[in-house]
């Protein structure tokens, strides 16, 4: 019993540790002044910091995964220790519930608990990547350094693969053949991302003037309130 409950109490802090944040503290950058704490770690500190961050974030849900695996818990146990990692990103006691959006540590975790099962899902996400990158490419009037500036523009196509991404994973895995409570785990995933997404900044947003009850399913489909 001890030994579950310190599972999900180690893989909740391991998800929670804010390396990005203090990364940024560490350049002087308040990283929670951002929508995208990546993006802005990338922008305003540098590469380097940039793609550290990104792996740090994606190993959280790889580790707590693996680590867990490797103790000989079982199946079940495995996908709540990767569930909970992810929890903790988006929902940071460091930074007072206050994380990201969950997509990278997300991903990464899904491809640690069932990898077939995150290939298949990852499809529409991989479109949608490609629907918001490629027209930026072939633009002419940009010059490299602006075509590979990490972030891009702003997106619809790409949150919305996301999001049909991880309603899929669930599917996936009971196509593949994963456990029960593997699928159940990435129904979970799905919920928690989703319900960060919506709420992320919720409050602040409904006190706008503009604010449109259609905004909720906006934020739902897109990651935004307006499109």
């Amino acid at each position: 019993m001890w030994d579950k409950v310190a599972l999900i109490i180690g893989c909740y802090i391991l998800g929670s540790f804010p390396l990005l944040y203090l990364l940024g503290r560490i350049h002087g950058v308040d990283l929670r002044q951002y929508d995208d704490m990546h993006i802005a770690l990338w922008r305003n500190v540098g590469r380097v910091e940039g793609f550290i961050g990104v792996v740090f974030d994606m190993g959280k849900g790889v580790i707590a995964v693996l680590v867990v695996r490797a103790f000989g818990f079982e199946p079940g146990w495995v996908a709540i220790a990767g569930v909970v990692a992810v929890a903790g990103q988006m929902w940071p006691v460091f930074l007072k519930f206050d994380g990201e959006k969950g997509n990278s540590t997300g991903l990464a975790m899904s491809g640690a608990l069932a990898t077939y099962a995150m290939l298949l899902a990852l499809v529409p996400a991989a479109i949608g990547f490609a629907v918001r990158t490629i027209p930026r490419f072939r633009r002419s009037d940009q010059t490299l350094k602006e075509k590979l500036k990490f972030g891009g523009p702003p997106s619809l196509s790409l949150p919305l693969g996301m999001a049909v991404s991880f309603a899929v994973m669930p599917l996936a895995a009971w196509w593949v053949g994963q456990p029960r409570e593997v699928v159940f785990a990435f129904v979970a995933l799905f919920v928690l991302i989703m319900l960060r997404r919506v709420t992320a900044g919720l409050s602040e947003d409904m006190r706008k003037p503009s604010w449109k009850n259609r905004m909720l399913l906006n934020r739902f489909l897109f990651d935004r309130s307006e499109i």
